[in-house]
């Protein structure tokens, strides 16, 4: 446990990378026409009035990077900033804006350390569910609070843990909660062996009440499942999204 897990998620969702993706020049002229949906969630696309009003509005992708939802953005008249600790995933998304010929401002950074952003830099932080690979999500909550304008908007997506529980097959209980391979050897060993990087299961108390404790106001919330397996067949939710106002 001696390197840094950050790093080794960094480098794990690297090789991830390269099992492939690429984003679709199709969608991205779908989204200039104003016909788009993005996901915080495996399988329910976030409403659109969730948002604020797109056109100029400064976006900051947190943890978001491999040119997914910031081609959209930018498609919308954003301007965006994607924050990732991934290269490959922030290569992806410099390939595809070049590809699609818009700017966008790629930052490689740890998002345990505080933000490399000014005080309310940002209307609207975009967060998929990602702050699974980090211990302590409080600290992320309250700098999420100080780089959004007032009134700013954040959307996370979330995991509630259940997924830990399981194993592989989603056939037996094999985990207690909470899911943490830094205090468990051999959970850490497993995690490694099988190319999971390094997550953590989070409480509803670190997550939402996080949020509220940095100063957020909860506004709505909806749940999802992971879209294919024995507990999404049975209709667990597995995730859920949040959408909090900075007052």
């Amino acid at each position: 446990m001696d390197k840094k897990y950050t790093e080794m998620n960094s480098q794990t969702i690297d090789k991830w990378v390269e099992e492939g993706w690429e984003f679709s020049h199709e969608v991205f002229k779908k989204a200039k026409s104003h016909e788009w949906f993005v996901h915080l969630t495996p399988t329910k696309p976030v409403p659109k009035k969730w948002f604020c009003e797109m056109k100029n509005a400064e976006i900051l992708g947190l943890a978001c990077g491999g040119g997914q939802q910031m081609p959209i953005f930018s498609a919308l008249g954003a301007t965006c900033t994607v924050l990732d600790y991934s290269e490959k995933q922030l290569l992806s998304e410099k390939e595809v804006a070049k590809r699609e010929n818009y700017e966008i401002k790629i930052v490689r950074s740890d998002m345990t350390k505080p933000l490399p952003f000014e005080n309310e830099s940002f209307d609207l932080i975009f967060h998929p569910v990602s702050n699974c690979y980090v211990e302590d999500v409080l600290p992320i909550w309250k700098e999420c609070y100080r780089v959004l304008k007032k009134g700013g908007i954040l959307l996370a997506g979330l995991d509630n843990g259940v997924n830990y529980i399981f194993n592989d097959n989603e056939t037996m209980v094999t985990n207690k909660l909470p899911f943490n391979p830094l205090k468990d050897r051999q959970l850490y060993e497993q995690s490694i062996k099988n190319d999971w990087g390094i997550q953590f299961s989070h409480t509803i108390e670190e997550q939402i009440g996080g949020q509220l404790q940095a100063g957020f106001n909860l506004t709505d919330i909806y749940q999802d499942t992971n879209g294919k397996g024995k507990l999404h067949e049975f209709n667990v939710p597995t995730f859920y999204a949040t959408r909090a106002i900075k007052n």
